[in-house]
């Protein structure tokens, strides 16, 4: 079985997206009309560095996701997407169409981008325990997990102060292999989104939902949608407060059956989170220093956007364990 994944704020840069607004002018036009100004031009030349604004961001990302997923047409048993990837997996699963679901991220971004004050930071190298221990210890006020990415990869999301103060404390952590301040305009996924979170409600409202095609495994629960609008317009709007269970969510589409991941674009930013994901599981656990360096070098030699448990198992079946000296 396959899993489409679509990747979230974090991806867009100068030039996303070349080559597919030609291809898709009727498209390009509609968003240009939502968004009230050239989406291929914002991603083209990124004037006035505005990529780098949610507001701008969001909508950017939604469109190329869109385009990518057009021009590929992948066939799909599963669709996921990280944080602002899902709503791309809910235009691929027929929630709603291009312009509803293109409004939506409009309105999401606008409101995210307003509550500012926080940020966020990721936190590489050991496992959610050792993280919440830390900052228990350290009594971070209003500091919480957004997203569960991988088994040793967290991001932080709080008061941009507090984030400040706990770097020299993660950083003096033993296991921690990194502390990265991410360029981002707020706390995500935490409760200092909830003025954002209350008024998206009042949008979501006003949307109809169609059924789902195709099951959507959504990040608040690491779980498929259940199903009806209702359910939808709950989860959409916990999402904004909520953390990303990404890892819950390959691991739910890992134990479903799910043996092949594709990622909307052919980026890797998704695959290799993945990668770290199935790389837990039991037949492949015994050689975790060998394994973990060998799903490396698969995406560095190119499985740009597609990675497998069978190739996974493959390559470490065909090498053999390490040899010991």
């Amino acid at each position: 079985m396959r899993a489409v994944v679509f990747p979230g704020q974090g991806i867009q840069r100068r030039g996303m997206g070349r080559g597919l607004f030609g291809q898709f002018p009727d498209v390009t036009r509609q968003a240009d009309d939502v968004l009230g100004y050239s989406v291929e031009e914002l991603c083209r030349a990124d004037p006035g560095r505005r990529l780098s604004r949610t507001e701008y961001a969001q909508p950017a990302i939604y469109v190329v996701n869109a385009l990518h997923h057009r021009a590929a047409s992948p066939a799909a048993d599963y669709l996921a997407g990280h944080s602002l990837g899902e709503y791309n997996a809910l235009l691929a699963a027929g929630a709603f169409d291009f312009v509803t679901g293109l409004t939506l991220v409009r309105h999401r971004a606008e409101l995210m981008g307003r509550c500012a004050g926080g940020g966020m930071a990721a936190v590489v190298g050991v496992p959610q325990r050792v993280i919440e221990e830390t900052l228990a210890t350290h009594e971070a006020a209003g500091v919480v997990i957004a997203n569960h990415n991988a088994p040793e990869q967290f991001v932080l999301a709080g008061p941009a102060g507090e984030l400040d103060r706990l770097k020299a404390v993660f950083e003096g952590t033993a296991g921690v292999r990194g502390f990265v301040p991410l360029r981002v305009g707020g706390a995500f996924h935490s409760p200092l989104m909830e003025p954002a979170a209350e008024a998206f409600r009042a949008v979501l409202d006003s949307v109809t939902f169609d059924e789902l095609r195709t099951p959507v495994v959504a990040n608040v629960t690491g779980l498929p949608y259940a199903s009806g609008g209702d359910a939808i317009r709950a989860v959409l709007a916990a999402q904004v407060v909520r953390p990303v269970r990404w890892a819950d969510g390959v691991r739910y589409l890992r134990d479903a059956g799910v043996t092949d991941f594709v990622e909307a674009g052919g980026g890797k930013v998704l695959t290799s989170l993945i990668g770290k994901v199935l790389a837990e599981d039991p037949r492949t656990a015994p050689w975790r220093e060998y394994r973990d360096e060998r799903i490396s070098a698969l995406l560095r030699d190119g499985v740009a956007g597609k990675l497998t448990v069978g190739r996974i198992a493959q390559t470490i079946r065909t090498a053999g364990p390490p040899v010991e000296h």
